[in-house]
């Protein structure tokens, strides 16, 4: 599949590639189709991005949740399990959204509404968690963490 992105230019996705989340993102249910990618000019990427395939100017900055908060364990419903079986922990990428302000000292991850995706199958899902919700905000600061690994 080809697409021209605001970010990376023109870009051919392998069709095994595409992540497909039927639901969409929140607040963004008509685009279903996305691929995963980051700065090849980087050597190490903290933060992809979750390109859109439906809309090439739309593409969410993420990164593992775990690399920030390495007790991360966002309690995931049955429900939200069957959309993306056979779901195992080995198939299982997390991923939140990172907002990127102007002054980017302000910068954060939305720990409350993590993308769950089964790399096996390319099924993907953004959930609200529900249990333990205060334990993780959606405003979680990360600019120290990325600084700090930057060096």
């Amino acid at each position: 599949m080809k697409a021209n992105t605001r970010i990376f230019g023109e870009i051919d996705i392998e069709d095994e590639k595409i992540i497909t989340m039927p639901f969409g993102m929140v607040g963004l249910p008509d685009l279903q189709k996305f691929a995963l990618l980051h700065d090849k000019d980087k050597p190490v990427a903290a933060i992809w991005y979750l390109q859109s395939m439906d809309e090439p100017d739309i593409a969410f900055p993420v990164i593992d949740p775990l690399t920030i908060k390495d007790d991360y364990n966002p309690q995931i419903s049955e429900d939200d399990v069957e959309l993306l079986e056979p779901l195992t922990n080995k198939n299982l990428l997390i991923l939140v959204t990172v907002t990127v302000p102007e002054d980017i000292t302000q910068m954060r991850v939305n720990l409350n509404a993590p993308i769950l995706i089964n790399t096996d199958t390319g099924k993907a899902a953004q959930i609200e968690i529900v249990w333990g919700k205060e334990e993780y905000t959606s405003k979680y600061p990360i600019y120290d963490y990325l600084k700090k690994n930057q060096d």
